[in-house]
């Protein structure tokens, strides 16, 4: 996590011609507070990073869902932050002391049910990593008026909310949550980081599914999701979304369409403003783009939608993750037997 901090230092003295009086404290506070807000710049941006799970535990009562009870390794399970956590250090003014102006979260997004030996025991998806179903939130973090809660409160604060996006891969498979289709997902070879193929075309460990992003193939929803969404009796609806965006970008039914379209739908409800992007390198560089581009759409169409909650002119933010990434090597990324920009893709429009 890096916090990138501008420090803007104004003297203020408005004089009152009428009344010959000077401006109070307060009024200057307010002054400063509404310049500093007008201004905002993702570039200079005091953004906070935080474990959703980890920060604050907001609602005791939603701690334990889907039977994750089993014996985990040293602090691989859900210790019990939520939403609504993160929700009250932003109403008591935690965040704002502290001259923060955006969140970034981890994914909020309905993780795999069961547990996975990664060699140090049993692992629950308490980081959010682990997708399961990206149209919903997980109940460990919170339920979607938790999630519209936390977002006006913010706002309300000048504070901006960056969520997380993972297309890269499910999550892992276990006894509770089968692989996907062979058509959706790639469970080997596992990458050896040595060549641009070798770190895109691959799974990034053992047993984490990886999405073919690759793949301009029409693809049927994997079948366990077709059941999960029966049974919370919201098939018919997520069919008929998913036949909407299909129609308006005419994009093929491909894996990673699905999941656009699904991460967007945060943006249109919500009215996030940004999403830290998930394992960049290990994806082709035209995804990202792709993404950005159904992003924009998304944050305009909120936008239109509300005109009475939207901030600043300030487009859509997204930031990558480029692990193992060296300045000296600009804006490329040496994969080994092959460079490429993609250290620009993801931006501010």
């Amino acid at each position: 996590m890096r916090i990138f901090t501008i420090l803007t230092l104004a003297s203020l003295m408005i004089v009152s011609c009428k009344n010959e009086t000077k401006q109070t404290k307060s009024d200057i506070n307010l002054e400063t507070t509404k310049i500093a807000e007008s201004s905002f710049d993702w570039g200079g941006a005091n953004l906070y990073f935080l474990l959703t799970d980890r920060f604050n535990n907001g609602d005791p009562s939603n701690d334990i869902n889907f039977e994750r009870t089993g014996k985990t390794a040293k602090l691989r399970g859900f210790e019990g932050g939520d939403i609504k956590g993160i929700t009250q250090k932003i109403e008591e003014g935690y965040f704002s002391d502290l001259g923060i102006n955006a969140i970034w979260m981890t994914p909020i997004v309905e993780q795999i049910h069961g547990g996975t030996d990664e060699g140090t025991g049993i692992t629950y998806g308490f980081h959010g990593y682990w997708a399961k179903d990206w149209t919903v939130l997980d109940p460990n973090f919170g339920t979607k008026e938790d999630l519209h809660e936390l977002v006006e409160a913010a706002h309300k604060k000048g504070i901006r909310i960056v969520l997380d996006a993972v297309i890269n891969h499910t999550g892992p498979v276990t006894e509770k949550d089968p692989v996907w289709p062979e058509e959706w997902v790639r469970t080997g070879p596992k990458c050896e980081f040595r060549s641009y193929e070798s770190t895109v075309t691959c799974t990034l460990v053992d047993n984490l599914p990886d999405i073919r992003t690759e793949s301009n193939i029409d693809v049927d929803l994997p079948p366990q999701l077709v059941e999960k969404w029966k049974a919370e009796e919201r098939y018919d609806d997520e069919v008929a979304e998913l036949d909407a965006f299909f129609e308006r970008t005419g994009h093929p039914r491909a894996p990673r369409f699905y999941i656009m379209k699904w991460l967007t739908d945060y943006i249109t409800e919500f009215g996030i403003d940004g999403y830290r992007v998930d394992t960049v390198k290990h994806t082709e560089e035209y995804v990202w783009q792709e993404f950005k581009t159904e992003c924009d759409y998304a944050f305009t169409k909120w936008k239109a939608s509300h005109p009475d909650k939207v901030l600043d002119d300030n487009g859509f933010y997204l930031v990558g993750e480029v692990y193992n990434y060296k300045i000296d090597t600009g804006q490329y990324y040496d994969f080994g037997d092959r460079k490429s920009i993609i250290l620009t893709i993801a931006s501010t429009a």
